[in-house]
């Protein structure tokens, strides 16, 4: 990235369920794989009220959301139907319930 020109872009390579809760809160995380059944809890926690968070979510039949980070908690909406990576790491440990 520097060799591109980018001098203000911090990287951290590592399983995504836990966010990076160094560099919190977040006006916005975009997850490009999908978690089975929820959204991985430390990313809603990072996220600063009025920030959102875009995911695909869900095994097969999978569902583009947006969540937004309010005072009194998350508003979730389902904007389409999508087909992205699972998630893998910790977040596949979720239970199928």
């Amino acid at each position: 990235l520097r060799e591109l020109g980018y001098h203000n872009v911090k990287l951290r390579i590592g399983d995504g369920y836990e966010g990076w809760a160094e560099r919190a809160p977040y006006d916005a995380i975009i997850l490009t794989a999908a978690p089975p059944r929820e959204i991985p809890r430390p990313l809603l926690e990072q996220l600063k009220v009025g920030g959102r968070l875009v995911a695909p979510l869900g095994r097969l039949e999978q569902q583009l959301v947006r969540i937004t980070r309010t005072k009194s908690g998350f508003e979730r909406e389902v904007i389409t139907d999508v087909r992205f990576v699972p998630m893998t790491g910790k977040a596949q440990d979720q239970p199928d319930h």
